[in-house]
């Protein structure tokens, strides 16, 4: 699997129509989307998932009035349940040699194991393989599809991965391969994606309606270095874990056995909507062609954030996106998108 910040063929995206998602609060969010397709359209295609022709003008119409060349966009109409792309739409992997190709993993999605309506949304791998005439593999995990997520994981396109406890080990609260322990893991990720070496971090974030997925926690921006999450307040939830994490990523190694560089990231100041607590993290960034966009929340810490991820990917803009009305659907960029990479690097 590529790293996210190799070049990109295209980004995927699903346009929002679930309004369930966003209760109260759907009006500003298709123009958010449309925001983001323009920062990532300067660089390369955006292949938007609708359900319908209507839906697909509505979203034109969208594009339209922002600004995005016609020509950057490219529509495929698939039925969805929700718009969360990065977790049950395509996973890229890449063969190099004797013929460089890539193909799509078609990863079991089971709705974060928690959500029934789930149906439509798994089998979109299948389809955007089809239209694209694109090899597609299934994924095994011991005997049975493998369950994975793409915000449950992070790469290096070197070999190393990062995941969390939480999310793949837990037994008891959103189970997505029951029986499967950590070995079993690294054998069905090695075959998945190609990696060596599987670093596992512990909690993710409060607030993460994934039970924690590690794109709102830790991300490379490089092949040796990570951008981690951390929580200066001793009373607030995160603290605690985030410092265990902390702890954790001084054991770790990369796939050459080196230690990698772990730069600390602020979370903003908690954000509460309707009584709850949501899950705002600047981790949630993107990496495209042109840019990386990156949430904002309104918040002094965006200014330090955005500092930090500009000087570590110096060689592409870095843009706050402002995120405060998507995060009440609780996912923010990185968990709306899914890179399609170049078949040669």
């Amino acid at each position: 699997m590529p790293a996210e910040w190799e070049r990109h063929d295209a980004t995927w995206l699903g346009w929002p129509h679930n309004t369930t998602d966003w209760p109260g609060k759907f009006a500003p969010i298709p123009w958010v989307y449309g925001e983001i397709v323009r920062k990532i359209s300067g660089g390369e295609q955006v292949r938007i998932i609708v359900d319908s022709a209507a839906h697909q003008r509505s979203a034109r119409r969208v594009l339209q009035r922002v600004g995005v060349p016609s020509g950057n966009v490219r529509f495929f109409t698939f039925p969805t349940d929700r718009g969360w792309t990065r977790d049950f739409g395509p996973m890229f992997v890449r063969r190099e040699n004797p013929h460089p190709e890539v193909a799509i993993n078609n990863f079991r999605f089971t709705g974060w194991a928690k959500y029934l309506n789930h149906t439509k949304d798994r089998l979109i791998p299948a389809r955007v393989a089809r239209k694209l005439h694109i090899p597609i593999h299934q994924p095994l995990a011991g005997t049975m599809p493998f369950v994975l997520e793409g915000g449950a994981i992070d790469v290096n396109g070197r070999g190393t991965l990062l995941t969390t406890e939480e999310c793949l080990l837990d037994n008891a609260i959103q189970v997505r391969n029951p029986g499967l322990d950590r070995r079993g893991y690294q054998k069905a990720l090695h075959d998945a994606l190609g990696v060596t070496n599987v670093f596992w971090l512990g909690k993710g974030i409060a607030g993460d309606d994934t039970h924690g997925h590690v794109d709102d926690l830790a991300r490379f921006v490089n092949p040796t270095t990570i951008v981690l999450c951390e929580e200066k307040n001793p009373a607030d939830p995160n603290y605690r874990p985030l410092q265990e994490n902390k702890e954790r990523m001084q054991e770790m190694r990369l796939e050459d056995g080196m230690k990698p560089e772990v730069i600390l990231l602020p979370l903003p100041s908690p954000l509460i909507f309707n009584g709850m607590r949501l899950p705002a993290s600047y981790a949630n960034f993107y990496i495209a062609n042109a840019a990386v966009i990156v949430p904002t929340f309104n918040d002094p810490k965006d200014r330090v954030a955005l500092g930090t991820l500009a000087d570590l990917i110096p060689d592409r803009p870095v843009i706050g996106i402002h995120a405060v009305d998507l995060l009440w659907g609780l996912g923010t960029l990185h968990c709306m998108t899914q890179q399609q990479p170049l078949s040669q690097p």
